[in-house]
């Protein structure tokens, strides 16, 4: 699983954090940390997981009050906050990844910001 920042997705000024090339039982693993996030209400930086190639940046999950998403002021150091409601969102947005293959993508939430949390089975959107 490759984690990355993707300049420009659109034309429109619109970035996006894309979690890509990966299978199920990565997924799984993704998922696992999400629940984790649910379950013990702390952040979690990615890096600290072996699963996770990290190719341009370092992104952490944190819980917060309001759903912010993701957010930067380096560029290189990503900071993902949102609400124990919008975490258990993305566990069941990644289900259809856990159970079986795919080269189908999702975009982990809709929240009005530049910078969009992708995720790719296949690097594409």
């Amino acid at each position: 699983m490759k984690l990355e920042y993707v300049k420009d997705i659109n034309g429109y000024d619109e970035h996006a954090i894309r979690l890509s090339d990966f299978d199920s039982s990565q997924a799984n693993k993704f998922r696992e940390v999400i629940n984790l996030i649910i379950d013990t209400k702390t952040s979690i930086e990615l890096t600290s997981h072996d699963f996770i190639e990290l190719l341009n940046i370092k992104l952490t999950l944190r819980v917060a009050e309001e759903d912010l998403g993701i957010t930067t002021t380096d560029y290189v150091d990503f900071f993902c906050d949102l609400t124990i409601d919008s975490y258990k969102n993305i566990a069941t947005l990644l289900e259809p990844f856990c159970r079986k293959e795919s080269r189908g993508y999702q975009w982990l939430y809709d929240i009005d910001t530049p910078i969009g949390f992708l995720f790719s089975a296949g690097g594409r959107w």
